[in-house]
């Protein structure tokens, strides 16, 4: 029976893409705790619309939870996210912590690296974008 449950998780996980859900109060509370480098899946508003810098399509997004952060979206690793300004994100990636406090989330691409070694993506009109 063991091996046929696993069987089942898998076949689960496959279908829905194998995607984390949404887990808005990980965030705020992973804010709260000063826990830079933590994987988060939150959904988010952006307040203003993309603009290109080094390789990085880079917004702000306000968290369902109520926090402003940066998007750092690697643009040589995945496509840019054709949203504007109030457009509903889900957004998953790895948290990071600023001096002031600045808070924003980068990794949101499928490619892994050293400094990204778990994938990430970004959710937009039923689209994923990674």
């Amino acid at each position: 029976m063991r091996p046929f449950a696993c069987l089942a998780i898998a076949v689960v996980l496959i279908a829905c893409g194998g995607r984390e859900t949404p887990d808005d109060q990980a965030l705020h509370q992973a804010i709260v705790n000063a826990r830079s480098g933590t994987e988060v899946t939150f959904h988010a508003a952006a307040t203003d619309n993309p603009t290109e810098s080094g390789g990085h399509e880079r917004f702000h997004v306000r968290a369902a939870t109520g926090e402003m952060l940066e998007i750092d979206h690697n643009t040589t690793l995945a496509p840019a996210v054709p949203f504007h300004k109030g457009d509903a994100l889900i957004i998953h990636g790895e948290l990071y912590i600023d001096p002031g406090p600045r808070y924003g989330v980068h990794c949101t691409h499928a490619q892994t690296s050293s400094g990204c070694p778990n994938p990430g993506w970004i959710e937009y009109a039923d689209n994923y974008y990674e």
